[in-house]
């Protein structure tokens, strides 16, 4: 971390937070509370010590004083670009630049990460951001190196590039604008109608077959998108992203992710059917994923959110996941196994197919147009030494 204070991002008045300690003083309930995603706080698995409930005599255990607005802290980070060997995703390399997400999603699989950190895959993960400042900076010196050989560069990877922090930060631009000056080829993943800001350097890299955005719709329904994604744009704002993307002539793709059994799945073909309706020309789904904390975390909320079916839908959850809540076993992490899970394969390729979605193979985005600006005079002299 850099020694930048920290700023607080408000959001109309401070929400309070409902919460309790349990008896083991390791976790707390939080309740639903508005504007955010998680019902409960766990601790960071990687720390040494506990921390243990303690009354300073004035009886504030089962008070709420925490408030949940965003904190921003700023990270110095060396590099930038991530590189992974994954064989489930289809690119080698990305970028985050910011750490915690404000949308607030429930079923995020990024929330773990914030265990590295030290800080909470509950709350934390939506009320404590870190981001880095420098990163088109950093990205540029690593596009200049002589070693470098261009491949597309995926955003939204972990935490989404347009959440509501980048409104004043301005990270996600700042890369584009350098991507672009060097005709480096992308992809974008976001749930955010906030990619719509940036249209002129969408505009400009679809025009030279440089990048490919994928929108995440998960639901049709405003009311369960509040509860599960509070701070993510209205299905309605993401779907006409897609039109206005489309209209654009950049190529768009939506992701129906996660499909949640018995929650949203009934919903996948409204959601294709809308998506193609607004342009997309391709689709994807995965089959929602429960690494680490983001297990419990899902458990409470679908508990204190949807009590009438939350053992319906963790039933049906282990049942794609061989009994359990998550597997990580590359090749079948994003899809599952067992009878639902190839029914759902099966009712995605059928609507795809039926609506004209993934039908023309889009040619590769092009990496033979990379070529860095040259240096500035005085920047040129400062490199020879």
């Amino acid at each position: 971390m850099t020694d930048q204070p920290p700023i607080r991002i408000g959001r109309g008045q401070p929400t309070r937070l409902a919460s309790r300690t349990l008896r083991d003083g390791s976790t707390t309930v939080a309740g639903i509370v508005h504007g955010r995603g998680a019902t409960i706080s766990p601790p960071d698995r990687h720390a040494a010590h506990a921390p243990s409930p303690f009354d300073d005599g004035w009886d504030t255990l089962g008070q709420d004083p925490a408030e949940t607005r965003t904190e921003l802290a700023f990270e110095a980070a060396r590099t930038i670009i991530t590189r992974n060997t994954s064989p489930d995703v289809g690119f080698d390399r990305s970028i985050n630049a910011y750490r915690g997400c404000e949308h607030g999603c429930i079923y995020c699989y990024a929330r773990p990460t914030h265990a590295w950190i030290g800080l909470s895959p509950g709350l934390d993960f939506e009320t404590r951001l870190t981001c880095k400042p420098d990163a088109a900076k950093l990205l540029e010196q690593e596009l200049r190196r002589p070693s470098y050989q261009p491949r597309p560069i995926a955003l939204g990877t972990n935490t989404d590039p347009y959440q509501p922090v980048e409104r004043t930060q301005g990270l996600t631009r700042a890369i584009l604008d350098v991507l672009e000056r060097f005709s480096h080829p992308v992809t974008i993943v976001t749930k955010s109608a906030g990619v719509l800001r940036d249209l002129d350097i969408l505009t400009a890299l679809a025009a030279r077959n440089l990048v490919r955005v994928s929108l995440s719709v998960t639901t049709l329904d405003p009311e369960l998108a509040r509860r599960m994604e509070p701070r993510a744009a209205t299905p309605a704002r993401r779907l006409e992203a897609i039109r206005t993307l489309s209209a654009a002539g950049v190529p768009t793709t939506v992701m129906a992710a996660p499909m949640i059994p018995a929650l949203n799945d009934s919903e996948m073909e409204a959601i294709l059917a809308a998506s193609a309706q607004a342009g997309a020309r391709g689709a994807a789904y995965v089959l929602l994923r429960l690494p680490q904390e983001v297990a419990p975390l899902f458990e409470d909320w679908i508990v204190r959110h949807y009590p009438d079916r939350a053992a319906r839908v963790l039933a049906r959850i282990r049942e794609t996941r061989n009994g359990a809540l998550n597997d990580s076993t590359f090749g079948r992490r994003y899809r599952g196994q067992g009878v639902y899970a190839d029914l759902l394969r099966q009712r995605f390729a059928l609507a795809c197919r039926r609506l004209g979605l993934n039908q023309g193979r889009d040619a590769p985005l092009d990496c033979t147009r990379f070529a860095p600006p040259p240096l500035p005079r005085q920047d040129r002299q400062l490199a020879l030494f």
